[in-house]
């Protein structure tokens, strides 16, 4: 969710490559596509309310009202809904630390996916405790279910790991603490977006408003860094280490 449409368009198409189209959901609404691939979606928040500008993950879900119940009987937040849009019902939650989530019940549309050869990398989640947040997530999303196309769950080096098929959609990681000062510490959800240079990348948001928030972190197959852009929503861009 953007302050202004125009602007937040204007800067990720400059530094992710993306473009952008209407939908049926109305004008202060766009889709981002990379390569002709459906990759994110960026709305106009309204002026009044007084809410951080954020990107939000959407999880797609079978019914959304036993969601909401799920959520609710967990002790987690429903903020949100469930709302009609278009083909489908959504809504914004927050799970027991804090991290603000979204689910979908409706259409989905095949090539938005997160993990595979474009943008969106991968979701992180940094809370808490990633084993008591896959226990809930798993219960109220579904994962780790015996439904055909769920999500499978493992452990790995101290981090939950899900994916769907052959393609890694998100890990949670342990130890964000709630009052934390910096924001990236607080749990919440945070998403990775390839970019096929880094450097460039980070040089043209920092040249359009934006501002770097962690050093470039790099491990066995990719490099990264945090990013603010100029309404202060975190995301991080991600390359692989044989790229610039």
């Amino acid at each position: 969710m953007a302050r202004d449409l125009a602007a937040a368009q204007d800067f990720y198409g400059a530094v992710l490559g993306w473009d952008f189209r209407r939908t049926r959901l109305g004008e202060d609404f766009s889709v981002a596509c990379q390569d002709g691939a459906r990759v994110a979606g960026i709305g106009a928040l309204a002026r009044d309310l007084a809410v951080p500008v954020a990107w939000t993950p959407y999880f797609a879900v079978a019914d959304a009202d036993v969601t909401a119940d799920r959520i609710r009987e967990r002790s987690a937040t429903l903020a949100v809904g469930p709302l009609s849009f278009g083909v489908g019902r959504a809504a914004l939650a927050a799970d027991r630390d804090g991290a603000v989530f979204g689910f979908w019940e409706g259409q989905v549309i095949p090539d938005w996916t997160v993990g595979r050869d474009r943008a969106p990398a991968w979701l992180e989640l940094r809370t808490r405790d990633a084993f008591d947040a896959a226990i809930f997530y798993g219960e109220v999303l579904d994962w780790a279910c015996e439904r055909p196309g769920c999500c499978q769950v493992s452990y790995e080096e101290d981090h939950v790991v899900l994916r769907q098929g052959h393609d890694t959609v998100a890990r949670l990681s342990s130890g964000a603490v709630e009052a934390a000062p910096d924001p990236q510490a607080r749990p919440r959800w945070h998403v990775y977006f390839y970019v096929p240079d880094l450097a460039a990348a980070v040089e043209t948001a920092t040249r359009l408003g934006g501002s770097t928030v962690s050093s470039v972190h790099a491990c066995t197959h990719t490099r990264s860094t945090a990013l603010r852009d100029p309404d202060g929503g975190l995301f991080t861009v991600v390359t692989p280490q044989s790229a610039g």
